[in-house]
């Protein structure tokens, strides 16, 4: 009889010990998730930032292309453009900082 409460003893142990592992392995498997989740995210940031770039770019090139072309409504309304750019950003910087 004591042999067979010892072994039930035994067999509780490794049961908690093989629980615990199951436990920390889960935890791996989750964060394993989180993680390519999160990269997952960065990923798309950057392809929104790299299309931003590029439509950016597109856009100084019209603009350029406009004011090159000496028409003077369209250099007016390109300088009008950027005071009301740098204005926006001078209020916006005032209120972060």
């Amino acid at each position: 009889m004591s042999e067979a409460y010892e072994r039930e003893r035994q067999n509780n142990a490794r049961l908690d010990e093989l629980s615990s592992k199951v436990s920390a392995l889960r935890g791996v498997t989750i964060d394993i998730y989180r993680d390519a989740d999160d990269h997952t995210v960065i990923g798309s940031t950057s392809e929104t930032f790299s299309s931003m770039a590029t439509q950016l770019k597109g856009s100084a090139s019209r603009l350029g292309h406009m004011a090159s072309s000496g028409n003077r409504v369209a250099v007016l309304k390109l300088a009008g453009m950027i005071v009301g750019a740098c204005i926006v950003l001078y209020y916006l910087l005032k209120l972060i900082f």
